[in-house]
């Protein structure tokens, strides 16, 4: 198990050839009924519009992997969106309210991972309580009201280009680098997949299951936190239902994208 760092990477056309040929007939229907559809404005909207879902698909992808599941995922997104505007609006600074989701979201990650790992809650029922937790601190924090007057420096990320493409668009295509980089070329990578389908192998490498399932969920928690800066920056505010349901959304995407929800498979 240390000597083997990478994981084959899979060809995606040969994993879901239903869903690439759907896509395109989608495409093809929508831009019958509007002409102006395929037009790069539109397009650019709607890349922008599904880069939040991707923040919290990738990390949701690891974590099924580990025949985890994490429904806490929405309202953990929220709170952080709502750390992100109060930080940033006493400080008027972008960088700390990011700070704090992320501080925010890895913290609720690592709580999930202890419950699911230490604890041998089974993740359906671990991450259900955390959802309730966060979804009741936001309401706590919030006093049930938006906040709003956050800084121009969150607030114009979400309008932002780089070299003429939206920054969440590249946010997106960063993270997604990341991630493909992260599991097919890393040891850690190599780690998840055996946290799914062969446990022992990694016991016998040495390594602890425990603290590498408590790392897939710690990440995930923190990708919600830079979920909850998008948001913020979406809605030019922090509200206490902003990602109500987000999971479900990201778990099905994870599921149109190929993901096995058992063996480790990606």
């Amino acid at each position: 198990m240390r000597e083997a760092a990478v994981v084959s990477e899979p060809n995606p056309l040969q994993r879901i050839p239903g869903v690439a040929i759907v896509l395109v007939l989608l495409i093809a229907l929508f831009s019958a009924i509007a002409p102006g559809f395929l037009s790069v404005a539109n397009l650019s909207n709607v890349l922008v519009q599904s880069t939040i879902l991707t923040m919290l698909a990738l990390p949701m992808t690891l974590i099924i992997m580990t025949e985890g599941l994490d429904l806490s995922m929405g309202a953990v997104l929220t709170l952080t969106s709502l750390c992100v505007a109060i930080v940033s609006l006493a400080t008027k600074s972008m960088l700390l309210g990011l700070g704090a989701g992320l501080l925010v979201g890895a913290a609720f990650g690592t709580v999930n991972g202890w419950l699911v790992a230490i604890l041998g809650i089974p993740p359906f029922v671990a991450t259900l309580g955390t959802l309730g937790m966060a979804q009741g601190l936001s309401l706590i924090v919030s006093d049930g009201q938006s906040v709003v007057g956050i800084p121009h420096s969150v607030r114009d990320i979400y309008s932002a280009t780089l070299l003429g493409v939206p920054v969440p668009i590249v946010m997106a295509l960063v993270t997604y680098a990341a991630f493909h980089g992260l599991l097919y070329h890393t040891r850690f990578g190599t780690y998840i997949f055996a946290l799914g389908g062969n446990r022992e192998a990694l016991r016998y490498a040495g390594l602890s299951p425990n603290k590498l399932l408590i790392a897939v969920y710690a990440l995930g928690g923190a990708m919600a936190g830079i979920a909850g800066l998008l948001m913020t920056a979406r809605m030019n505010s922090g509200h206490p239902t902003a990602g109500l349901g987000l999971e479900f959304d990201a778990i099905a995407a994870v599921a149109v994208g190929g993901t096995s929800f058992e063996r480790g498979n990606g």
